[in-house]
């Protein structure tokens, strides 16, 4: 055993801010694009519409 005593208030709040840090990686990794990647697929949107609008007939 320990020599020293545990405060466990202490443990179970380092226990959640590990649990809660693991849940916003895979958050991050789910939902996280950089605003680079989101520019560019707005851009491609715009792109993509224009070219659709380009081609219909009246």
């Amino acid at each position: 055993m320990s020599d020293k005593p545990v405060n466990l208030n202490q443990e179970r709040k380092a226990r959640a801010r590990v649990k809660k840090r693991a849940q916003a990686d895979e958050n991050a990794v789910k939902f996280g694009r950089t605003k680079a990647q989101k520019k560019q697929d707005a851009a491609e949107v715009v792109a993509f519409t224009s070219k659709l609008d380009a081609h219909k007939r009246e």
